[in-house]
């Protein structure tokens, strides 16, 4: 008989050690009930613009733009730079479907990069001979040469709080003119060799969904330099608005925007990220100690180039070593009263996307296969972290 937290996302019972659920613990009631008391809920108050300002600060970019989701964020960044109907982008294959799905809605269709194995991110190696033996470039515009179709951006995914190596991956794209827009909806407080994640492409996006390192509920957001990127990533996630008073429009926009009681809700979050950091640490030492010698499991990995932000601890099981499956880990635990999670179906054998180009990405059906997230709730405390600790040992061979 499987517990219920079988079902990943599935909300603990009393007594289970949840994967991810939010803290709520900072200034989110005050702020939130400034909001009703004045009635400011929708998107116009205050709270939204501080939001944003904190973001931008977090990230170490000029300006940010705040969305309903980090979908939408995803969807506005890549039109803003510049991806049409018909267009290809290079994206990681290891990935939560949103980045993905995003491409679609632009009318672009996706590249899938496979991911490194030492980290687990995007390859910038694979990007680069992608582009080299796949596509031609005339100096100002760059086509798959199977297709015909202009390649038009790449989007790297920051998975599970680490970061792609941006710097070979930048170089790459400028060789070729691609803007790079970063998906670090899983990343935000993680750092590249002394930068902010977020900030180091022409935009980066966020996700606060109830379950990333901070909330709003839901809620996105556009980080980036450049202030015409964000004046127009404003204009087309508030209905592109031409003026205001008379309601001309100039072109299709989008209905983007956040509501001011998540932004409050946000804004206190953000009072508060430090401290989850620092406990996401903590949370991933004692992973590292309690499981550093149990054979078939290997301990996720830092870069010494990088600062990861940790939002899921996520092992590898090696079924013959370990004696058992990821999955089979996976189900004993639910039984135990504990949550953990697959990574994501590689998005090069999603049936959602069977139509994109399919190319052989090795390393990322093997990380699918043998991946699974322990829980790393902020609140996550000792006593339930050995529990987790002393299940995996016990089921070890």
């Amino acid at each position: 008989m499987l517990s219920r937290s079988f079902e990943p996302g599935a909300p603990a019972a009393a007594g289970e050690v949840p994967l991810c659920v939010p803290t709520i613990g900072g200034n989110e009631w005050t702020y939130v009930k400034e909001c009703l008391d004045t009635e400011m809920v929708s998107s116009v108050g205050g709270y939204v613009g501080r939001f944003e300002e904190a973001c931008a600060r977090l990230t170490g970019t000029r300006r940010a733009v705040a969305t309903v989701n980090g979908t939408a964020a995803l969807h506005i960044a890549l039109l803003v730079a510049g991806v049409r109907p018909g267009d290809e982008v290079l994206v990681s294959t290891l990935t939560f479907i949103a980045p993905v799905n995003a491409i679609r809605y632009a009318g672009a269709t996706p590249i899938f990069i496979d991911a490194e194995p030492d980290y687990w991110q995007m390859s910038a190696e694979q990007v680069r001979a992608y582009l080299a033996t796949e596509c031609s470039y005339d100096g100002s515009v760059l086509r798959n040469t199977r297709t015909g179709r202009r390649v038009a951006a790449v989007l790297p995914v920051h998975i599970l709080g680490h970061p792609v190596d941006m710097d070979t991956l930048l170089s790459v794209a400028r060789e070729y003119g691609l803007p790079v827009i970063e998906d670090a909806t899983e990343s935000l407080g993680a750092v590249y060799r002394g930068r902010d994640v977020g900030g180091l492409g022409d935009a980066g996006c966020l996700s606060f969904n109830g379950n990333k390192l901070i909330t709003t509920g839901g809620g996105g957001m556009i980080v980036t330099n450049s202030h015409a990127f964000a004046d127009r990533a404003k204009y087309l996630t508030t209905q592109a608005k031409d003026d205001p008073l008379e309601y001309v429009h100039g072109e299709v926009g989008f209905n983007y925007r956040l509501t001011n009681v998540a932004a409050a809700i946000g804004c206190a979050q953000t009072e508060q990220i430090g401290a989850f950091l620092g406990k996401k640490r903590v949370i991933a030492e004692r992973y590292a100690e309690g499981l550093a010698d149990v054979s078939g499991v290997t301990l996720m990995p830092e870069a010494p180039w990088a600062r990861s932000a940790l939002w899921l601890y996520t092992i590898l099981v090696d079924e013959e070593r370990f004696g058992m499956s990821s999955r089979e880990l996976l189900r004993r635990l639910a039984n135990d009263g504990i949550q953990t999670r697959p990574l994501w179906q590689p998005a090069h054998i999603s049936p959602a996307h069977a139509d994109a180009p399919r190319f052989s990405c090795p390393v990322a059906s093997r990380l699918h296969r043998d991946a699974l997230s322990l829980p790393s709730s902020v609140s996550l405390n000792e006593t339930d972290q050995a529990r987790v600790v002393t299940a995996i040992r016990n089921e070890a061979r």
